[in-house]
């Protein structure tokens, strides 16, 4: 093992980590900040937003997933010294995700259509189908945000879109104000306000990342006009070769978290709240570590398309490496304050009690969630995201799934087997991945 090789690369992939991470952060805070906000307003307004949030997200991740394909196969041309294809591949993809936007936003509207079907109350359901009108118009500008942050990422700037990420949280802390609660003579709206704020503020960050791209000089060298010569069939099914298993790899995979927390729900709302925390908790940590994935992704796909198999290998360990030890810290956390961190959220006692046992077990998966969080990146930088999906598919719905049941109800372990169930299949994914990017590197 070249210690000197590891020693670069382990330096590469946190510097590439870290603004990924804070960018990730950031995308939390959104969400933080509305629900403090709109919880102001009611209660139904607060319920509406959460259910909106769940199925927008759930829909959305399809989008972002087509979107990640652009960050490889970019990656993979900068390590090969072809340039001339990067500005190809960043106008084919703004016209895949486009369309793949589009697609989104019919079905986002004919759910809102629908909301009732969901037989929710009738004073959530209707906050809930206006709400959710509002925010489906901001898709486009999320995936405008998505490509070029992409693009840009994928040439291994990653801070810009920390900072407009960043930046873009003040505007919507401003945006609420005015909207949500009617300021500076704007009429109260309440949670449509929150949902205009939202459309405002991804407005915002698609805006201010194309602006940056289109006048940095970092960028010149790539021809990244708009001067489409023609639809390109063969960089368009290398993107959705990538893209849709990605999208559907993340969908069956937060699938698989909704449907265990409707489980949960069936044993009572104290279980489903302590839920709540411990998985909001545990989120938290995996969004930080979205981010050595992507760093993953970026440095298995330079040295992918310099043909340097020695590279591949040590940049997608490395970026295990880092994930693992992250994780390790997190797990470590969750279980000194297991017994504080819940009165962030809650004081019922009981509520507390079950989320701190909750979060022994997170702790516990903390770093197999991390393995196979940055498993998937460094494959992705292989191109490689058709068989990933498939093993989604079976360690989260073939086993995660019955087995929560099983444990949760015919066994008597209540949200304690449910949650064992869910570590069972992050352990499975851990190491699925891990084998899948050995073989693939060993045929390389």
């Amino acid at each position: 093992m070249d210690i000197q090789l590891y020693k670069h690369h382990l330096k590469e992939t946190v510097k590439l980590a870290f603004p990924v991470a804070v960018g990730q952060l950031g995308h939390v805070m959104f969400g933080v900040v509305d629900s403090i906000m709109i919880g102001k307003v009611g209660a139904d307004s607060l319920a509406a937003a959460s259910l909106v949030n769940g199925i927008f997200f759930l829909i959305l991740v399809l989008g972002i997933g087509m979107s990640l394909a652009i960050t490889p196969l970019i990656a993979i041309e900068k390590g090969r010294g072809r340039e001339d294809k990067i500005g190809i591949i960043l106008r084919q993809g703004l016209l895949v995700n486009i369309l793949f936007s589009l697609i989104i936003i019919a079905i986002l509207f004919i759910i809102s259509e629908n909301i009732d079907l969901l037989n929710q109350p009738p004073e959530v359901a209707g906050k809930a189908g206006s709400y959710l009108k509002i925010i489906t118009v901001s898709v486009i500008p999320f995936m405008l945000f998505q490509t070029y942050r992409q693009f840009i990422e994928g040439l291994s700037y990653t801070k810009p879109p920390m900072y407009i990420v960043l930046a873009a949280n003040l505007v919507n802390v401003f945006g609420n104000y005015l909207l949500i609660y009617g300021h500076w003579g704007l009429p109260a709206l309440g949670l449509d306000g929150a949902g205009w704020s939202s459309l405002i503020t991804r407005i915002f960050m698609a805006a201010g990342l194309i602006i940056y791209v289109y006048r940095s000089k970092h960028f010149t060298s790539f021809d990244i006009s708009m001067k489409f010569r023609n639809i390109n069939t063969v960089v368009i099914k290398k993107l959705a070769s990538i893209g849709l298993p990605s999208g559907f790899q993340y969908f069956f995979e937060i699938g698989a978290f909704t449907i265990s927390a409707v489980m949960i729900g069936w044993i009572g709302s104290s279980s489903l709240a302590a839920h709540q925390i411990a998985l909001n908790l545990a989120s938290i940590t995996y969004m930080i570590i979205l981010g050595v994935s992507t760093a993953g992704t970026i440095r298995v796909g330079n040295a992918y398309g310099r043909e340097n198999k020695e590279e591949i290998k040590t940049a997608g360990n490395s970026a295990i490496i880092v994930a693992v030890a992250l994780m390790a810290v997190f797990g470590i956390i969750f279980i000194l304050f297991r017994n504080v961190l819940p009165y962030i959220y809650v004081s019922e006692a009981e509520v507390i009690e079950t989320a701190s046992k909750l979060l022994i077990i997170a702790a516990l998966f903390q770093v197999f969630d991390g393995m196979q969080a940055t498993g998937l990146g460094v494959l992705r930088g292989l191109t490689d995201a058709k068989i990933p999906m498939i093993l989604s598919i079976f360690v989260y719905w073939i086993v995660g799934i019955p087995l929560g049941y099983v444990l949760g109800f015919s066994a008597g372990y209540g949200v304690y087997g449910i949650w064992t169930a869910l570590s069972i299949s992050l352990i499975l994914a851990a190491i699925f991945f891990g084998v899948r990017f050995k073989i693939k590197v060993s045929k390389l």
